[in-house]
């Protein structure tokens, strides 16, 4: 298994983080929550798309469900290039 891609929130745009993803590679994000910094670790198995933070683990079913997670929780840059 490869290496965990491992980013800031907001440091790449959703398609990275989901060609990451599709590609078999775990992606780490550190994001920040009133003050305390923690670690998101996003994954999917190939059917299921998985984001487990340290309070609940969300699963998607489609990669759109999985892009709308990742901009409403903030973890990539959504304004164009």
């Amino acid at each position: 298994m490869s290496d965990p891609l491992v980013v800031t929130a907001g440091e790449h745009d959703a398609q990275t983080l989901l060609d990451a993803l599709n590609d078999g590679r775990r992606v780490v994000v550190t994001t920040e929550f009133l003050g305390t910094e923690y670690e998101v670790t996003l994954r999917w198995d190939g059917e299921t798309y998985y984001c487990d933070t340290p309070t609940r683990l969300h699963k998607h079913d489609t990669e759109a469900e999985m892009l709308t997670c990742l901009e409403t929780q903030g973890y990539v840059d959504d304004l164009p290039e």
